[in-house]
């Protein structure tokens, strides 16, 4: 039972406690029980402390999936600090950047070259740092702390610092844990690169209720073979997908029919993208019909601690669209228009966000913070987020996501979706894959072009003429161009960018 007011730390120490001996975290052939991971985290949180880490102060930790890894995030909670994750194939200025930036008073490194980061580093390898006592610390933290600091691209071109507090991380878990259960047998495989958010449930989620978090091994999920083999050899039940590497997985299941190697996963989240039919028609094939796994659509900006809807998509009868569904525990959702009025049933609006979930803001950020964090239009005590994305109420009470209010394009006057344009060319039987970029060509000219894998040969008259029986000509796109595969982001996400130069190299 979860005391209220508890912290995560508070948390796993009480499974701690209750179960020591019991797996914690592994990867590969290596692994760490309760009870060592806590004395360790332990270890690591006095020297901290002692180097003035307490509540609201921020710690810099970059290192690859690994034992350290976890060590290093559980102490800086423990000492009552507030991690932030940075990738290590950063820029080092980069890196400088965003220390400098979150104020951040020390940064936590493991198995990367010696930097000047501008700041006191800490190498997680080093093995004076798990000597001393090893009991708990006494806890600091009140609900309102900052728990984590996480970065998001920013629209000036400088990249934003995201404050969650404890409570919001609770709130988010807790939910997580009433609407999915999860226990001791159950084990979570931890994929996501930590500097997204994602992330968070996957690093903490286990430690409320004694499960085990299993850490696929660096660079590895990229690879559905090597996927398949740490479900398979880590009888993993729970883990995460971005439709678009989802895609990918699937395939390969189905070709090299891996599915009954896979019956331990019992639970799948797909988050960060659009999910399409297509893509919950394939899985229901490939892992629903056999081992009656789940499929869940979660969404939710960083802003508003990971997710703030979910949508448990139907594994039997006709899939015709995938809502981004309710709203979670302890979160409000409203639709504004730009009268900052809530628009009725059917309409578009923009989705904000209110409740516990809500941000503090943006470290060190006033001024963006206030442009984004507003007052409740209904409440004048409480906040909103803004998110940018559109969306509207669909009849059965499930929210519709309808792309984003700054990434709309205008076509001769005319607003245009591009994942409408995706989802009706995704739904040609031969289309495996589809980006849809609206490029400029000039001041008057802007071209759509459909970025395709083909999942057989097909004829492209015959894709122009299925696309025109069901899209207005303006939302036809000019240019198709097939490619191997779709080039993702760091997080997973369509690199649309890369495509953009991928065009102007051939032409």
């Amino acid at each position: 039972m979860v005391i209220s007011g508890a912290t995560v730390m508070q948390c796993f120490e009480d499974q701690v406690a209750r179960m020591p001996s019991a797996s914690a975290v592994v990867i590969g052939k290596v692994g760490l029980t309760y009870a060592e991971l806590n004395a360790k985290s332990n270890q690591l949180a006095r020297r901290l402390r002692q180097q003035g880490v307490g509540p609201d102060t921020v710690v810099g930790i970059m290192a690859e999936r690994s034992l350290e890894m976890i060590i290093g995030i559980f102490a800086i909670l423990k000492a009552g600090g507030a991690y932030l994750p940075l990738l290590p194939t950063n820029p080092p200025e980069r890196t400088r950047y965003l220390l400098a930036e979150s104020g951040a008073i020390l940064l936590l490194t493991y198995g990367l070259r010696a930097t000047d980061y501008a700041i006191t580093a800490i190498d997680l390898g080093a093995a004076e740092l798990y000597q001393g006592p090893d009991d708990n610390l006494e806890p600091v933290n009140r609900p309102e702390d900052l728990v984590y600091v996480i970065y998001t691209s920013g629209s000036t071109g400088k990249p934003k610092g995201v404050m969650i507090e404890h409570h919001s991380l609770m709130n988010r878990l807790l939910w997580m844990q009433k609407q999915y259960p999860i226990d001791q047998n159950d084990r979570i495989l931890q994929k996501t690169s930590i500097i997204f958010d994602v992330s968070v449930w996957e690093l903490f989620w286990w430690c409320l209720v004694g499960a085990t978090l299993c850490l696929l091994q660096p660079g590895y999920e990229k690879f559905p073979l090597a996927i398949c083999t740490s479900i398979a050899q880590n009888q993993i039940t729970t883990m995460h997908f971005v439709p678009s590497m989802l895609s990918p997985f699937l395939q390969y299941v189905n070709e090299h029919n891996e599915a009954a190697q896979l019956s331990s996963l019992r639970q799948v989240f797909t988050s960060g993208e659009t999910l399409t039919p297509g893509q919950v028609r394939l899985f229901i094939k490939t892992l629903y019909d056999t081992n009656q796994t789940r499929l869940t659509n979660l969404y939710g900006p960083t802003e508003a601690t990971i997710d703030v809807t979910y949508f448990d998509c139907p594994m039997q009868g006709d899939v015709g669209k995938v809502p981004i569904g309710k709203p979670i525990d302890n979160i409000d959702i409203l639709l504004l228009n730009d009268q900052n009025e809530c628009v009725s049933p059917g309409e578009t609006g923009e989705l904000c966000i209110a409740g516990v979930g809500v941000a503090r803001g943006y470290i060190n950020n006033p001024v963006l913070t206030a442009e984004k964090f507003v007052t409740h239009p209904l409440l004048a005590s409480a906040r909103i987020y803004k998110t940018g994305d559109l969306a509207c109420w669909l009849p059965d009470g499930n929210l519709e996501f309808l792309g984003r209010s700054d990434q709309q394009v205008k076509i001769r006057g005319i607003r245009i979706e591009l994942e409408e344009i995706e989802s009706v060319i995704l739904e040609y039987e031969a289309i495996q894959e589809c980006v849809v970029v609206a490029e400029t060509e000039s001041e008057n000219i802007t071209l759509l072009t459909a970025y395709i894998v083909p999942r057989t040969t097909f004829a492209l008259p015959e894709l122009k003429k299925f696309i025109s029986q069901m899209l207005p000509d303006y939302m036809c796109p000019t240019l198709y161009i097939t490619i191997p595969e779709i080039p993702l982001t760091p997080s997973g996400k369509a690199d649309r960018k890369s495509l953009t130069h991928m065009r102007k190299k051939k032409v």
